[in-house]
């Protein structure tokens, strides 16, 4: 089970913190990422890794602004937003997948967290 928090309201410019507790499964050796999906749009990867080697993956959209990272002592995903802007605001979701390699295609993860909106106001 995957868990999402810290989604809501800012203004542009300002920062969220997206958490997202994982249970039922460690982090180990996994793929993880973050998704949104904007309303008449296709879900789409913003953020992901893999907690094998690190290697990350963003967005050209997100480079510079969002980070993914992961503390597997406590089994969750976090990604830090900076810098947000309106084309930012969509539902976020959290992913993971038990093959280790990083992976932006929202099909290839077996795992969905329920989604938390993020709004960025002009």
């Amino acid at each position: 089970q995957l868990v999402e928090s810290g989604g809501g309201l800012v203004q542009t410019g300002g920062s969220l913190r997206l958490a997202c507790v994982v249970s039922g499964f460690t982090l180990d050796d996994y793929a993880i990422g973050w998704f949104r999906q904007a309303p008449g749009k296709e879900r789409e990867g913003v953020a992901c890794m893999s907690t094998t080697d690190g290697n990350t993956f963003y967005d050209d959209s997100v480079k510079g602004r969002f980070t993914i990272s992961s503390d597997n002592a406590k089994n969750t995903i976090y990604l830090q937003m900076n810098g947000l802007k309106p084309e930012d605001t969509a539902v976020y979701y959290c992913a993971a997948d038990s093959s280790d390699y990083v992976n932006e295609t929202p099909s290839k993860y077996n795992y969905w967290g329920q989604g938390t909106q993020v709004t960025v106001s002009s």
